[in-house]
C-alpha cells in the first residue's frame, strides 16, 4: 500500500505560522496534495494538543483520523523541540523532531518536558536540556519515540549547520547516538547532496515540508509501502533503510532553498562556496558571510559528487503545483488566479503529487496547457534554470528557462 507521508509540520501556534493552520485545513489539503500519511506538529503546545485530542480519533494502530471524516489521511501524533546548550566549552544549538505513538505518550513526554522549558510559549518550544538527555527523557516517556535531526543542514539550529557548534553525530548525542535512524535533509540539500558523506550512510534520508502555512503542505514528501498503515509499520521502514518499504522521497531542487549558497542577505550577495569558499566578509560592507548548505557539505564530504550508496532510498524532483502554475501563467503565487487554476488542474487531473509525478505530459497538456505540461516536464527532467537561494532567500528558479543565460549564477541541473 503506498503512503505518502509528511512528517514535519507546524500548527498556528509556532512562531511565524499561519492563523488559519487547524485539523481540518491540514486534512482538505494533504487531500489535495495526495498526501495519505501527515504529522500533526506541534503536541508538545496545550492548546494545539487539546485541539488534536478534540479533533481526531484513533485509526489504524498508534495513527489518527480527523473525527467523522471518510478520507484517507491519516496522522501521527509529531512535533519538533529546539535544543540549546554548552557542551566542552561551545554552544551547540539543534532542532529535532520526534513522532509518538499515542496521546498518553504524548502526555508523558511534555510533562518530562515542560520541567525543562515552557511549553506554552512556542509550537516549537525550547528546553534546557542536551541532545543527549532529550533523547533520553523522551525514551523514558515512551520507548516507541521516533528522534530524528529537524532539517540537519540549515546554518542556524541544524546539527551539521554552520552555526550549531556541532561537527558529527556522536558529538550532538553523545552515548544516545544509538537511538537516531534518520535525519532530515532540509529544504537546501538533497540526497546526492548526503550521499557524499559515507557517515551518514546508516541513517534514513527524510525529507518533509516543515510547513508554516497550508500552501507548504507537501513540498518535501517521503513514499512508504507497506503492507498496512501504522506507526509501528512506518518506524520500522524508516529504521531498516528497506526499498522495499521506504521507495523513495519527494524532492525540492536543493538550490531553491534559502541557504544553499553562502552570502549576505542585507546587500543581496550571493557566492558559490565551490568557487569562493575563502570568503568569509561581505565584499559590500564587510558583514560575516553566512555559510550555506552546499559549503558545509563539502566540509564533511569524502566523496566526490555523483557517488551513489548501495543502500540509497531513491528520490524525484518536483517544484509545487502553486509555485508552477505562478510561474506559467506569470502572476503572484498566492493570487486569486493561481489558486483557482490549482483549484481547477486538481478537478480534472487528480492530487498534486499525482500531477507532479505520474500524469502524462499529453494530460497536463489537454487540462492545463501545453505550457504547463512542458514546465512540469522540465522538472522532472531537471532541465531547468536556478539563481540559487542564499542566507535567508529562496532561490528563484526558471522552469522553462525564459531567462537563459542572463543570470550570472543561473544553474542547470540534471536528474541522478
Amino acid at each position: 500500500m503506498e503512503i505518502i507521508a509528511d512528517l514535519h509540520i507546524h500548527s498556528r501556534f509556532a512562531m511565524a505560522c499561519s492563523g488559519a493552520i487547524n485539523v481540518p485545513g491540514i486534512e482538505e489539503t494533504a487531500v489535495q496534495k495526495g498526501i495519505s500519511l501527515i504529522s500533526t506538529g506541534d503536541f508538545t503546545h496545550p492548546l494545539w494538543l487539546k485541539e488534536l485530542k478534540e479533533g481526531l480519533e484513533p485509526a489504524e494502530p498508534g495513527l489518527f483520523k480527523a473525527k467523522g471524516s471518510a478520507s484517507n489521511v491519516r496522522f501521527v501524533l509529531g512535533s519538533e523541540v529546539s535544543t540549546v546548550f554548552n557542551q566542552a566549552g561551545k554552544q551547540r544549538r539543534i532542532h529535532h523532531c520526534m513522532l509518538a505513538p499515542s496521546f498518553e505518550a504524548v502526555d508523558a513526554i511534555n510533562e518530562r518536558l515542560s520541567k525543562r522549558g515552557d511549553l506554552t510559549s512556542d509550537g516549537r518550544p525550547q528546553v534546557s536540556m542536551s541532545a543527549a538527555e532529550l533523547v533520553e527523557e523522551l525514551l523514558k516517556a515512551d520507548s516507541s519515540t521516533f528522534v530524528f535531526p529537524a532539517h540537519a543542514w540549515t546554518p542556524y539550529f541544524g546539527v551539521f549547520g554552520a552555526l550549531s557548534g556541532v561537527e558529527s553525530m556522536k558529538e550532538a548525542y553523545e552515548d544516545q547516538e544509538k537511538h537516531i535512524y534518520a535525519l532530515e535533509t532540509g529544504l537546501s540539500s538533497d540526497p546526492a547532496m548526503n550521499w557524499r558523506i559515507s557517515a551518514l550512510d546508516r541513517y534514513s534520508l527524510l525529507s518533509n515540508s516543515d510547513m508554516h502555512s497550508l500552501p507548504k503542505i507537501g513540498r518535501e514528501m517521503n513514499v512508504f509501502d507497506l503492507d498496512a498503515p501504522s506507526y509501528g509499520g512506518l518506524i520500522s521502514a524508516i529504521k531498516g533503510k528497506d526499498r522495499k518499504r521506504f521507495s523513495k522521497t519527494v524532492e525540492f531542487f536543493p538550490e531553491e532553498g534559502k541557504y544553499h549558497f553562502d552570502g549576505h542577505r542585507q546587500c543581496m550577495v550571493s557566492i558559490d562556496p565551490d568557487k569562493q569558499k575563502s570568503v568569509t566578509r561581505c565584499p559590500v560592507c564587510g558583514g560575516k558571510i553566512l555559510a550555506g548548505v552546499l559549503h558545509r557539505i563539502s566540509q564533511f564530504a569524502d566523496r566526490e559528487p555523483g557517488y551513489v550508496p548501495k543502500n540509497s532510498i531513491p528520490y524525484v524532483r518536483a517544484v509545487p503545483l502553486m509555485e508552477v502554475i505562478a510561474y506559467v501563467t506569470r502572476k503572484a503565487p498566492t493570487s486569486v488566479s493561481v489558486s483557482k487554476a490549482y483549484s481547477e488542474m486538481i478537478a480534472k487531473l487528480g492530487t498534486e503529487y499525482s500531477i507532479l509525478v505520474d500524469q502524462s505530459p499529453e494530460r497536463i497538456s489537454e487540462a492545463a496547457g501545453e505550457e504547463m505540461a512542458h514546465a512540469i516536464m522540465n522538472v522532472r527532467d531537471g532541465n531547468i534554470t536556478i539563481e540559487p537561494g542564499y542566507a535567508g532567500v529562496f532561490g528563484k528558479i526558471d522552469l522553462l528557462n525564459r531567462d537563459k543565460g542572463k543570470k550570472e549564477r543561473g544553474l542547470k541541473q540534471k536528474m541522478l
